[in-house]
């Protein structure tokens, strides 16, 4: 189904929002666009929606399936204005939000969906999920000069860390709120401007009322900005992204002066849970 605007989107495709999880996927440029539909498809969202301009082409098999909103990405708050208006047309629907070029994955998401984990992580009485930003880049950028290459895809196994976030006001630690960092932002922090150098994104969330999604994605509830619940671990995910490495690469303030990703740190993406748990860049929680 195909949409005019994002007003058209809220008023006749109500029915892609009647039940969850629904992936919600900001199409900034054409770079995998068609895989990213495909991968989120995969995982067991029950309904893909995707805002894109009316100038990137998607496979028609893959459009037949989704729901397309004509829409410009590359405008000043797009993010924040689309998932807003999406949250106060959906409440208590769960709802993911990431771009082309991006992943979720979560624990086990091989053989269990992601409205398993999130059923799961409801009965905890969580109504959102941490997600790490995964930064994944080529090994060989002559080779791949967009930056994007789902073949050769590789990422950092260590450098990554959190910092305490400090209250804006009284300037003390936020309750069971971190500021996490790590991956090509960490390594190229010269090019990335402070306020986009954090990882940590609240992708996964339970739309309600009232609920808003800021500029730094956290949103106006506190609660939904926090790694766990007060009394153990909870599940989080990762969103495997091409997007960083592909900005440095071909933003002009940046690309002369990166002639390579690869470091002695760098490991093969294995497209695989397992291996993101294993280096600690997602947590099973209680789930097993």
């Amino acid at each position: 189904m195909r949409y005019p605007d994002l007003a058209a989107f809220l008023k006749h495709g109500r029915a892609a929002l009647s039940r969850g999880p629904v992936a919600l996927i900001m199409a900034e440029d054409a770079a995998e666009l068609d895989g990213t539909i495909r991968h989120h498809e995969a995982r067991g969202f029950r309904a893909v929606v995707v805002f894109a301009p009316d100038a990137l082409a998607i496979d028609a098999g893959i459009e037949a399936r989704i729901h397309r909103v004509s829409y410009d990405t590359t405008a000043d708050a797009a993010t924040e204005r689309a998932v807003n208006a999406v949250i106060e047309a959906a409440p208590g629907i769960w709802l993911y939000y990431g771009y082309n070029a991006e992943y979720l994955f979560h624990p086990f998401c091989e053989t269990r969906s992601v409205g398993e984990m999130l059923a799961f992580h409801t009965e905890e009485r969580r109504d959102a999920m941490l997600t790490y930003v995964v930064d994944l880049y080529p090994s060989d950028l002559g080779a791949h000069p967009g930056a994007v290459a789902p073949g050769d895809a590789w990422l950092d196994k260590s450098g990554y860390y959190a910092l305490a976030r400090l209250d804006p006001v009284t300037k003390h630690p936020l309750e069971r709120q971190l500021d996490f960092f790590g991956g090509l932002r960490w390594r190229f922090e010269e090019h990335v401007p402070r306020r986009r150098r954090r990882i940590d994104r609240v992708a996964l969330f339970r739309a309600r009322p009232g609920l808003r999604l800021g500029a730094d994605h956290t949103f106006n509830d506190p609660e939904y900005n926090t790694y766990a619940c007060p009394w153990h671990h909870n599940l989080t995910a990762a969103i495997c992204s091409f997007r960083t490495a592909k900005a440095l690469a071909t933003n002009a303030g940046s690309r002369d002066a990166v002639s390579s990703f690869h470091w002695g740190n760098s490991t093969r993406f294995e497209w695989h849970s397992r291996q993101l748990m294993e280096l600690g860049l997602m947590e099973p929680g209680q789930w097993f």
